[in-house]
This record gives structure tokens, sequence and C-alpha cells, in this order.
């Protein structure tokens, strides 16, 4: 008998379990049910055996002969098709979930070639792993990726669904290149939200009115020193947070490769308000009653200072004194801009940097040296020079610029002011 959909389709249960054969061993069985299952029958070890090929019409005729034709093959190479296909179900069992991926991706990648990689963790604990932890790395589809990054947009928050998907992406992109994944569920995906590229840069005012009400806002003395010198040196905002003493001599802070974005040491000329900012090297021992390195800059007050503030917290800190929980005229739930200025980042205040030094008529070459980026095309292969005299000379020019504006002072006329008349010390 040859196998036809038609007949297939017009099997009827009956009282028992009935099979019938096309020739083979390949076969169909149906059930009093009405269940429909393809097999194949075949002898190993001189033991009868019943391998199921799957259920119509879930797996088609077409489908079934396919599979059918596999097992054969297998069992004329001598082999039992029942066992392999019990192999391949244990690893299957063993097969990385989610979480696990996500795991080696951290320890193997994230934490070895990022600085960022507790970010990482942070974004991926949130959605995904909550989600897909427990399932099968190799069970999530594109749809699942779809739909999570949806769930995201729909609660409000582009920009947390495309960090989600930086980060997802990243893991799977990984798992192919590990060869723990044959395909990224991620390929074919778009961005989910806007693409917001910063162009903030504060305005003279701007900066004039940040400067005054930022001592008065709620954060901590260090994180109000640490956005201070952001705007002042020009440098990110984690690389000023992480500043440590042995990395200061004299005017001049080296920024460490492992700490700098580009993975390039970089040179800071340090003003005299830089200075004040930072304040004294040296601290008194308490046990000790000697002096010795002060170690952090901007020490963590919840880590007994063995760590600088994080990044992340001069972020929460502002985006917190932007919208202060206040009270109405009418009494209802309100909030406050504590800054009186409009909303910003701690990287906005190194842009708006930037920009005063180009208006300043800063050559592209100073600034990129000041911002440390790096050198782009033939350059960056035979043009080694640092910059330090360009770099200094650019950085004493803005803090000029910068106190005139503080003080309301003609800008060139500025004669250096002791630090304690306009920085808040408490």
């Amino acid at each position: 008998m040859k196998f036809s959909d038609k007949f297939i389709d017009s099997l009827k249960p009956e009282k028992k379990i009935v099979d019938i054969r096309e020739g083979g061993g390949f076969g169909i069985r149906v059930t009093p049910g009405g269940v429909k299952t393809w097999f194949f029958i075949f002898r190993s070890d001189g033991k009868r055996r019943f391998l199921n090929l799957g259920h119509y019409p879930a797996v088609s005729l077409a489908e079934a002969r396919i599979r059918y034709r596999d097992a054969l093959r297998v069992v004329e190479a001598g082999k039992d098709p029942l066992m392999m296909a019990s192999q391949v179900k244990d690893q299957r069992q063993n097969a990385n979930s989610f979480a696990d991926l996500v795991h080696e991706y951290i320890e193997r990648h994230a934490k070895v070639k990022k600085r960022g990689w507790k970010e990482d963790l942070r974004i991926l604990s949130r959605d995904a792993l909550p989600a897909w932890g427990k399932r099968k790395a190799e069970d999530i589809t594109k749809r699942d990726v779809v739909l999570l990054l949806e769930s995201i947009l729909e609660r409000g928050s582009p920009g947390s669904a495309n960090g989600n998907f930086r980060c997802i992406r990243k893991v799977f992109n990984f798992a192919v290149e590990r060869d723990i994944l044959k395909f990224s569920p991620c390929t074919g995906v778009k961005m989910p939200g806007p693409i917001n590229r910063r162009e903030r840069a504060l305005s003279e005012a701007e900066v004039a009115t940040l400067w005054k009400t930022i001592d008065e806002a709620s954060m901590s003395e260090e994180t109000k020193r640490a956005l201070k010198l952001v705007l002042v040196t020009a440098q990110r905002p984690g690389e000023v947070t992480g500043m440590h003493s042995d990395e200061i001599d004299g005017n001049w802070w080296t920024i460490p490769s492992l700490r700098a974005k580009n993975g390039k040491a970089h040179r800071v000329f340090l003003t005299t308000t830089a200075l004040d900012l930072i304040g004294d090297l040296t601290v008194v021992d308490e046990e000790t009653g000697e002096r010795k390195a002060r170690g952090y800059i901007f020490p963590c007050p919840h880590t007994q200072k063995k760590q600088p503030i994080s990044v992340s917290s001069l972020a929460h800190a502002v985006r917190r004194n932007l919208a202060w929980p206040a009270e109405s005229v009418d009494g209802l739930p309100s909030t406050a801009n504590r800054f009186g200025i409009e909303p910003f980042t701690p990287h906005d205040l190194r842009r708006t940097a930037a920009t005063f030094l180009a208006e300043m008529r800063q050559m592209d070459e100073v600034i990129d040296a000041v911002l440390n980026h790096a050198k782009q095309g033939i350059i960056r292969v035979y043009n080694l020079y640092r910059y330090d005299r360009e770099k200094q000379s650019a950085m004493e020019n803005w803090e000029r610029r910068l106190l005139s504006i503080v003080t309301r002072t003609a800008f060139g006329k500025v004669i250096p002011i002791p630090a304690a008349t306009w920085h808040s010390r408490r």
C-alpha cells in the first residue's frame, strides 16, 4: 500500500489500536482516541523496536517519509536510532539555559573586555533573565525577542528597550562565535526604540545657574564635586568618578589604559580650579597619625572607601534633582527642578566643555586630544604627538572662560581668584 494524504485523512479510530504499514517498517498507528502516529519498526540486537516519528497532522506525510529514511539509514549502518534519539535528548537536557549563557558571556567576555560589564549584567537581570532564565537558549526565537522588547516599549521605556536589545544581541552573538548556538534569534530584529543622539550642551546662563544651584542640590559632596570636575576637565563621568590619588602628579592626571574608554592612557592637565575640586591628595591615618595617600578621590560611602562612587550614581543624582518631590500651590503632588535649568545628563557637561573649547577657536585636533578621542585614518598610525602643551593651554583658557561665566566677569580679564570664594566647601 502506498500512503497518500487523502488516505491518511480518511482513517477513522476503532475500538482498538490499529497499525497500518506501507512497507519497510514504515507505518501509521491510529488509537481509539483518534491520535495518528507515524512509526518505524526495525530490529536491533535481535529485538523488535518501535520508533515514534511524530504525530499527524503536525508531522506531514512528506516529513514522516524523510524521518523514516533517516532512521532506516541509521539501521543499515548497524546503529540503533532509538539510542541515538536518547543521546540527542540527553544533550538537549544538558544544553545551555539562557541563564547559563548569560553567565558565560559575563565571565568569559564582558569581564575580560568591558569595564562596564556590571551595567550589562544589570540590564540583562531586569527583563531578559526573569523572562528566559530557565529556558534553553536554543529555544528562544526571534518572536520571543520581539515580544520582550515590545513589552518594555509598552511600559514607556524606549531607551531601556534599546539597551536590552543591545545586551541580548551581544549575548547571542557571543554564543554563535563560540559555537554554542548555530544562529542568533536577534538576526533581522531592528532597534525597537528611536535612537536619540545626545546634542545637549549648556549655555552660558545655564552653566552659571548650575554652578550655583548644584551646591544646594540633594546629593553628596563627592557627587557635587565630581559633576563640577566633569565640566572643568571635559573628561568622561566614569573616568572622573574613578579618579585615584596615585594617578595625579602635580598638575597632570594620567587616566590609565584600563580605565580609559579607548584603552589608551590619557594625560589631563589639571587647572587650579580642578585641583581645588580634587582637594588634598593625602590624609591622616587614624591609627598611626601619619599622612598617607588618599586613595579614591570620590570614595563610595557604603564600602569603607574601598571603591569609588559609581558613574550611575551621578546620573541618578541628577535625575532625582531634576524631579524633586514638591508640593504645588493647590496641595497636589508635584515636582520641582532644583537645578533651575533644562534637563541634562552628566555626559552633557563634558559636551558643554568641548563646545566652549570649539567656540574659543581651539583646533579640532586639540579638542580631540583633550577628550581622548581616538585618531582616525592614517593619522592614527603616523601622528604619535600627545599635544600636552596644547592641552594645557586649552584647559587654562577654558578655566578662565568658566570663571568669567560663574562670576559674571568679562572674558579675557579674569584674574584667578581663591577657589573658596566661588566653590562651596562643606
